[in-house]
């Protein structure tokens, strides 16, 4: 690979990346909603995926009522819904068809497996005893093109804006994974605590991959605030928010540094932003202020990082207000409108001023 990328071969490798990461965070959240919604507010749980992605209008004008079934067609195997395990596995491999000269040959075979499973799935995979199996085999064999690809992909500039990609994908994601637990707690303060209040944190963290690191950090128990922040802040945890945003920035920072590339400050700038107030905060500062309201706040700062770099690498002209996240495919996970930085509208703790724009 030559040392020159072209923009659109670097925006596709950005993408796939986030595609592919996408599509196996997607199988861990309706993993983990599909525990959680067998208590007796499943029908409001499953409702709150749709929230999560912004789907209410896109949902309710395809399907009307919003049935575990029918959620698990529109996020799995809907090709026409954009958001959908299938189109997020199709956008990747769309994105490798580009990318043929440049990527290994290993990539290319993987994804196009990938992409001939989830094409050929049948309503039987979504029957609720075949649930768990499928989510389980779309992570594994996400992570199994994560892993081809780092042990196949040339270390070029093209490497370094595919696993940004990844990196970005990956902590808006976990935002979103812990988002659903907030959506869903017990409306009883006194269910707090109890074994189903347990379980759920228990299935999240499995969900992100996380339980066994937690348990060797916190021997003495699950908690909130303890999940809370191994999820946004413990920087040895590979898919926490604080880890992939101090890796994103890094990968910026070498692109920048070491193969001559101008721009991107202003991405620069929101991911050293983050990178500082997630290792200035706690997790007890954060639920005070709450904790819906900074998971919101970390997916419009990501979103301005992607603007900037589109704007800057990729030919596109930044969008200063749709805060939508969206590939060359058109694909989009989701829509936020907010006005400013991101964190002029989350309230300040006194001994920390509002970062200026």
């Amino acid at each position: 690979m030559p040392d020159s990328l072209l923009s659109r071969s670097a925006e596709s490798l950005f993408w796939l990346a986030r595609y592919v990461e996408r599509a196996e965070n997607l199988a861990r959240i309706l993993g983990v909603n599909e525990t959680f919604s067998r208590d007796s507010r499943g029908g409001q749980n499953w409702m709150s995926v749709l929230q999560l992605y912004g789907d209410e209008a896109r949902f309710k004008a395809l399907h009307g009522e919003a049935s575990a079934e029918a959620i698990l067609r529109f996020y799995v195997t809907d090709a026409g819904n954009p958001t959908s395990i299938v189109s997020s596995v199709r956008a990747a491999r769309d994105n490798a068809r580009a990318l043929r000269p440049l990527i290994s040959n290993e990539m290319w075979t993987q994804i196009n497996v990938l992409h001939n499973r989830m094409g050929a799935l049948g309503d039987d995979a979504l029957a609720a005893g075949n649930r768990a199996r499928l989510f389980g085999q779309v992570k594994e064999a996400c992570q199994t093109h994560i892993g081809v690809t780092e042990g196949t992909f040339y270390r070029g500039q093209g490497w370094y804006f595919c696993r940004m990609g990844r990196y970005i994908e990956r902590a808006d994601q976990t935002t979103r994974l812990l988002d659903i637990k907030y959506h869903l707690l017990l409306p009883d303060p006194a269910d707090v605590g109890s074994p189903l209040d347990v379980s759920q944190w228990n299935a999240l963290l499995r969900s992100a991959a996380g339980y066994q690191a937690f348990r060797q950090l916190h021997p003495e128990g699950i908690t909130p605030a303890r999940v809370a922040g191994f999820l946004l802040l413990d920087g040895r945890f590979p898919r926490s928010v604080a880890l992939c945003v101090r890796e994103a920035g890094e990968l910026l920072e070498a692109l920048r540094s070491r193969h001559g590339l101008r721009g991107g400050t202003g991405a620069a700038e929101e991911l050293d932003r983050l990178r500082s107030l997630l290792g200035t905060l706690s997790v007890a500062e954060i639920l005070e202020r709450g904790l819906h309201e900074f998971l919101d706040m970390l997916q419009v700062q990501l979103i301005a990082v992607t603007e900037d770099l589109a704007g800057t690498f990729f030919g596109h002209q930044a969008q200063s207000q749709s805060q939508s996240q969206s590939g060359p495919s058109g694909s989009q996970s989701q829509s936020q409108s907010q006005s400013g930085s991101g964190f002029e509208w989350w309230p300040p703790l006194p001994p920390l001023p509002p970062a200026q724009s």
